[in-house]
């Protein structure tokens, strides 16, 4: 069983009304404290006005989709969680909401039971519940879990909960070479084979934002993947 949530505010977005009051009903009983809303132009307004932990979000909607929603959320810097609802049975499916910046996905239809144990999972990843109070170091990078702060040569570097995640297994592993099909499984969940690009893309992401001063660590391994490399 998933551990018991204190209180912690999911907003649904869901255009279909019966499984939008199922939502509401399964994860209050939960113990998740739920809003609703039918589309994704007016959970992006929501969001604007109040703060979630999570959000939970079907991909097929008027107005704003699912994918919309989450490149509006990015581009304004709102970084909560986001887990997608989806029809959509294909790999590319999944794979462009992950690079947009979705923290997981559940395919339809699905088990409730399943879905909570999801919520639960992104939770604790994004909200470092794991290790609260451990600190990791890796050349000029600092990791605080009990600050959820990540710094490069002591000045403090924005990063989304997928980027702050990726690069947390990276640090712990610093000097490994990680293999991307461990990379998708680790932080993505996604077990299938794939030709998906999302582990490039938040590598990407990482780089811009930390490579600087000199510092170039995070490194291609041709056919194989990514090491973290910090040594002088």
């Amino acid at each position: 069983m998933p551990q018991q949530p204190q209180g912690q505010k999911v907003l649904v977005v869901d255009d279909e009304a019966g499984i939008r009051d199922l939502l509401v009903d399964v994860l209050g009983m939960s113990g998740y404290a739920v809003t609703a809303t039918e589309d994704g132009l007016r959970a992006f307004n929501t969001l604007k006005n109040e703060k979630f932990d999570i959000v939970i979000a079907d991909v097929n909607m008027p107005q704003l989709d699912g994918y919309g929603l989450i490149e509006r959320m990015r581009e304004s810097g709102d970084m909560t969680p986001v887990i997608l609802l989806t029809a959509r049975g294909e790999n590319k499916d999944v794979s462009m909401g992950l690079s947009l910046g979705a923290d997981d996905y559940v395919a339809k239809p699905f088990s409730f039971d399943v879905l909570v144990q999801r919520i639960a999972a992104v939770l604790r990843r994004t909200q470092g519940t794991q290790a609260a109070d451990r600190i990791i170091s890796a050349g000029p990078l600092t990791m605080n879990h009990d600050l959820h702060q990540v710094t490069i040569f002591e000045e403090p570097v924005d990063l989304s909960p997928t980027e702050y995640n990726l690069l947390e297994y990276l640090m712990e592993r610093a000097g490994r070479v990680i293999e991307k099909d461990v990379l998708l499984s680790a932080i993505w969940g996604i077990e299938f084979e794939t030709n998906t690009t999302v582990v490039d893309t938040y590598i990407s992401y990482l780089r811009k934002k930390l490579h600087k001063d000199g510092f170039e660590g995070i490194k291609t391994v041709r056919g194989v993947g990514f090491q973290l490399v910090v040594a002088k």
